[in-house]
């Protein structure tokens, strides 16, 4: 058994039955639709993705805030009285604030505990790329890697994990001033639809554009099979925002051409959907940089 703990945030959007195999402690973050606030447990027991989505659908407004220090001194106390070290790694500094907010908790918990080590790591990942790292480093932990070691390993490997996405209404980032209101405006008229990622620094990238969905998905799925590290010997993330169908036919272009090791497709949860909006489609895979 680990002497240390992994812990992350719910903006990893991991499957919850990856970070209950790997023993991945996650901190709820919350999402505020009309008014409501719900935790964003990954198995969805406050809010399920897609009554979220469906909200969104109809008009809804949607908010996140970023977990204050206290709400994680409040989480990570349990796990140092028990005597773990814990290895935090948090959602991207440059989109939230929730992982400096971690490292406040933890400054302030290493002088109450000055017996156990807490590391804290800036993704720099986002949905399921923070969770593609998360469960890499997981894997590590399991295999007998120190904390030392795997906070080694998530550091090297965070530069690494690939973020290409597309969404289909560009009303929510326009909302977040990812895109201006002329580019949502004439993206919507044309039925343009951007291709993204997200960079070394963590930010949201507009790369290029496709005319209609379906190019749009060809898109993202033709920079995994040309930037992706042997992609045959990878684990494959894709994450969608209640599209389901759409994922599946992603999903079949990376299995039928590229033959990773697995592909584990999981929705986008409602702190990462507030910014995103519904039918968002991303795919996360290692490549030899971003």
């Amino acid at each position: 058994m680990s002497d240390y703990v992994i812990l992350t945030d719910s903006s990893c959007d991991l499957p919850p039955r990856l970070a209950e195999e790997l023993g991945i402690s996650v901190l709820p973050l919350r999402v505020n639709l009309d008014g409501r606030e719900f935790r964003n447990y990954l198995d969805e027991r406050e809010i399920a993705s897609h009554t979220f989505y469906e909200a969104l659908r109809n008009g809804g407004n949607a908010s996140t805030a970023a977990v204050n220090p206290s709400e994680f001194v409040e989480f990570m106390t349990p796990i140092l009285e028990a005597g773990k070290d814990i290895l935090y790694i948090g959602f991207a500094t440059a989109l939230s604030s929730t992982c400096q907010n971690g490292a406040v908790a933890a400054e302030e918990l290493s002088a109450r505990y000055p017996g156990r080590e807490i590391l804290v790591i800036d993704s720099k990942c986002a949905s399921m790329g923070q969770g593609l790292l998360v469960y890499l480093t997981g894997l590590k932990a399991r295999e007998g890697a120190s904390l030392t070691e795997a906070r080694d390993y998530a550091q090297a490997t965070a530069p690494r994990i690939a973020h290409w996405f597309t969404v289909d209404d560009l009303f929510f980032l326009k909302r977040g001033g990812r895109v201006n209101a002329a580019t949502a405006a004439v993206g919507t008229l044309l039925n343009i639809k951007p291709v993204l990622h997200v960079d070394d620094e963590g930010r949201l990238i507009n790369m290029s554009k496709a005319r209609g969905r379906r190019a749009a998905i060809k898109a993202i799925y033709d920079k995994c099979a040309q930037t992706g590290d042997d992609v045959a010997h990878q684990h494959v993330f894709i994450s969608h925002g209640d599209c389901p169908e759409d994922a599946e036919y992603l999903a079949g272009l990376v299995e039928e051409n590229l033959h990773p090791l697995d592909i584990t497709v999981s929705p986008i949860g409602p702190v990462i959907g507030a910014h995103s909006g519904p039918n968002t489609l991303a795919v996360f895979f290692l490549g030899d940089q971003r």
